[in-house]
């Protein structure tokens, strides 16, 4: 590993840590566990809020590129999912289709760049119909990533049936926790992320 390890965290509401009065969500804990654990990094998020797979891999490298140059040991943690199975007019924002395709998309590019790649899944809200839809996306993404060689990490079932999550989101927006669900998160991707650094 080199002693300068940049991580770019892309992705929607969940990865910017919308709801966290500490302003940090899962990715912000990660950098921070890293410090702590004697692992530096330069840490970038890159999460913006309602944004679809389709948007994110429209500004995915121009926002990447200037952060992670030649010489540097590069790395970028993808999440997203939530946004696309959601309806509006009656249809999904992003078909199931285009969703995998453009997660394709992505780890093809960021493979080119030799850049690795961590697949966060995308959680459950507090809407059942919602998340059966990205249950069925989340089974698809990781489909996708084992077929890239793509660490996937699979939080979207362990936080359906965990009741700080799920408290945390009722009291929030129906949609983010705050921090304890944050926490709970960042512990179900910790040791996947450990893991997937000291590669």
């Amino acid at each position: 590993m080199s002693g300068d390890l940049r991580v770019c965290f892309i992705g929607d509401s969940f990865v910017a840590g919308v709801g966290d009065p500490r302003c940090l969500g899962w990715a912000g804990r990660l950098a921070v566990t890293s410090h702590e654990e004697g692992v530096p990094l330069t840490y970038y998020n890159l999460g913006v809020r309602r944004q679809t797979s389709v948007e994110i891999l429209a500004r995915w490298h121009a926002e990447c590129a200037p952060r992670l140059p030649k010489g540097v040991d590069a790395r970028v943690v993808l999440s997203f999912g939530v946004n696309d199975a959601m309806h509006e007019n009656g249809r999904p924002r992003t078909t199931p289709e285009e969703s995998v395709a453009n997660l394709a998309k992505l780890l093809a590019q960021t493979a080119e760049h030799g850049w690795p790649v961590l697949m966060v899944a995308p959680p459950p809200i507090d809407d059942a119909e919602h998340n059966v839809r990205t249950e069925a996306l989340d089974e698809r993404f990781a489909r996708t990533c084992a077929t890239a060689e793509v660490p996937y990490v699979r939080v979207h079932q362990p936080l359906c049936d965990n009741a700080v999550w799920a408290a945390e989101v009722r009291a929030g927006d129906g949609a983010h926790p705050g921090a304890a669900g944050y926490e709970e998160v960042t512990a179900l991707i910790a040791p996947r992320w450990r893991e997937w650094l000291s590669r």
